[in-house]
């Protein structure tokens, strides 16, 4: 069994490509879940849908998130009723089934875990899908100017384009693992840290109580994939928050931010001439063609990832 930590589009590619070379059902993802945001009412779990959807067949292929066919009927509405004001976060009318049923069920008492593991099975999804807590945990963004705001507002509000302080996970101190977190993570052959941004979404999960040291234990069962390719991001705003918080932008940087978690990192061919910064923080570095580009390319990383913690894949 392999466990992978994974954020939203970046882990979800690597989940499919896993699970294309190995038996669903030996693969449990851990997904971050403090981008999770209630609007209108809804709880949405944006991280861990795009991870469903994705293993589903549902996503959308061009956006890598979202229903693919969706439409907008709701959103048009709300937004000519609110002048634009309230729907700044589009949800569309079948993804709105999602966030409905979830919402529902929490308030009935169900955890989170519960919810998402019935969310997973209406897509025949094989994968064991963990939220990383059953808990409340929220990433909070302070902007250049000390203005703090919820990730999403960050991310989707502003489209990213605010420089930013720091980041905090509200309320991870109290939280706990969802059920079945740390045994994954403490019993698999290999711990796979998916190619998702360092600090919203790798370093939310990490920071669950127990997780961290949990994973910390297994390091040279650890393999990561470099969300970092040539120096940039391929999606989102993870080198530039790696820059704004003081992290070196390169594969180099990755190695050292992760070096007390991670025992081997994978990175792309366009970095090989980093691989000795990398090895010198510590962390083994396999060079392979790490941009998901396709299916063949897909399936070639996750061999490479499978071969990096010597495990079988044929």
């Amino acid at each position: 069994m392999i466990t992978a930590i994974a954020g939203g589009v970046g882990g979800s590619r690597m989940l499919r490509a896993l699970a294309s070379v190995l038996p669903a059902e030996r693969i449990t993802a851990v997904v971050n879940t403090g981008d999770d945001i209630v609007l209108h009412g809804l709880h949405v779990s944006p991280d861990v849908d795009t991870v469903v959807y994705t293993l589903g067949g549902a996503a959308n292929p061009g956006t890598g998130w979202g229903r693919v066919g969706e439409t907008w009927e709701a959103m048009g509405e709300l937004r000519a009723l609110s002048a634009g004001r309230l729907a700044w976060f589009n949800l569309g009318d079948r993804d709105l089934g999602t966030h409905l049923y979830r919402t529902s069920r929490l308030a009935e008492g169900a955890a989170l875990s519960e919810v998402t593991a019935e969310i997973a099975r209406r897509w025949g999804v094989g994968v064991t899908v963990l939220p990383m807590s059953d808990d409340r945990v929220e990433t909070r963004v302070t902007l250049a100017g000390g203005r703090e705001i919820g990730f999403q507002e960050y991310f989707v509000g502003l489209r990213h384009e605010v420089g930013v302080e720091s980041v905090r996970f509200a309320g991870v101190e109290a939280a706990r693992p969802a059920p079945g977190v740390l045994d994954a993570l403490g019993g698999s052959e290999l711990v796979v840290v998916c190619p998702s941004n360092p600090v919203v979404s790798i370093a939310p999960v990490l920071a669950v109580p127990g997780v961290g040291d949990t994973v910390a234990r297994r390091r040279e069962r650890v393999v990561a994939v470099s969300p970092i390719v040539a120096g940039a991001a391929l999606k989102g705003p993870a080198d530039r928050l790696l820059s704004e918080l003081g992290h070196e932008v390169s594969v180099a940087g990755v190695a050292r931010m992760w070096a007390p978690w991670v025992g081997t990192l994978v990175v792309d061919v366009a970095d090989a001439d980093l691989a000795a910064e990398v090895e010198s923080a510590g962390v083994r570095c396999v060079v392979t063609p790490t941009v998901m580009s396709g299916p063949a390319e897909s399936v070639a990383l996750a061999r490479a990832v499978l071969d990096a913690g010597g495990l079988s894949w044929s």
